[in-house]
């Protein structure tokens, strides 16, 4: 009796190591999917990671000052030049102007006035102040002024991810079916701006033992894969209440891999200066997704 009682408490005490048990690192995929989480992680707090952006200032008339200087339009953290200049806005384009003794670095070399090419045409210009960088932003039709701060409070704050269990139920295979010509689609973000965003075609699989079909999105910043921005029953419980974000490798004679391990949290769920992108209407799953990244800091 006494060897069956303590085979019954080292059952229940295995089993419950193995549901708070890290990935099996002797199992190929688990250790892939442990290594593609430590670098996710490792990416947010990097001196370019969304944890360092401290500000978004949209611009609204023909002259914006920038400086420490509560009196300016945009307030830069303590430390930098109280008067650091002004970002005109005219015609669609932004230019920056330093102030008297105040100069930028821009690609290598140090201005004191530029033209700025915004994020909506691709890689932005950033001018570098300090600790800090900014440059335009484009949200929908507006434009704006992000800052990074190398410094910001959230990257000193950051506590980590949540991650379901790895499952490979959510591992599943997919027919990609391209459209004869991309397709221009209208995506609203979570500030209500509209952006476009092309398609090059649709995803159909089964998860949940359901038969889903959802709009792949090409990324500029991914030309290697497809983003897929999408909802299920658990957003807004357990996952972000905007969205989630996968990336995929590119077709391979119409087949793909959609591995949902590998969904991620978009930028808005660790920063309110994100302008995240909503998913369209065929990318809201009936079904409970329960892998990937989970909600980021204590539920609502």
């Amino acid at each position: 009796m006494a060897r069956m009682v303590a085979a019954v408490v080292l059952a229940i005490s295995m089993a419950a190591c193995g549901r708070n048990a890290a990935p099996d690192a002797t199992d190929p995929y688990r250790a892939e999917i442990a290594r593609f989480r430590e670098a996710r992680e490792a990416v947010l707090t990097t001196d370019t990671g969304w944890l360092t952006i401290a500000g978004l200032f949209f611009l609204t008339k023909p002259e914006t000052s920038f400086g420490s200087d509560p009196a300016n339009d945009i307030v830069l953290p303590a430390g930098a030049p109280a008067r650091a200049g002004t970002f005109a806005l005219h015609d669609g384009k932004v230019v920056v102007t330093a102030a008297k003794g105040v100069t930028f670095a821009l690609n290598g070399s140090t201005v004191t006035n530029a033209d700025l090419k915004s994020d909506g045409v691709g890689s932005p210009d950033r001018i570098g102040l300090q600790d800090l960088t900014l440059w335009v932003h484009q949200s929908g039709d507006r434009l704006a002024i992000r800052l990074r701060d190398k410094n910001n409070h959230l990257r000193k704050e950051f506590a980590g991810l949540s991650w379901y269990p790895v499952s490979e139920a959510y591992r599943v295979d997919g027919q990609f079916v391209p459209y004869d010509t991309p397709k221009t689609m209208q995506i609203p973000n979570i500030l209500g701006d509209v952006d476009s965003m092309m398609s090059p075609g649709t995803a159909a699989f089964s998860i949940g033992g359901q038969r889903m079909q959802m709009v792949a999105i090409s990324d500029p910043d991914h030309p290697k894969e497809l983003w897929f921005i999408f909802r299920d029953l658990t957003t807004g419980k357990e996952t972000d209440p905007a969205a989630r974000f996968l990336y995929t490798p590119l077709p391979v004679n119409g087949k793909l891999t959609l591995d949902f391990n590998r969904a991620q949290n978009p930028p808005c769920a660790y920063n309110a200066f994100a302008t995240c992108p909503l998913p369209p209407q065929e990318n809201r799953m009936p079904v409970r997704v329960e892998a990937g990244e989970k909600m980021y800091g204590p539920r609502p």
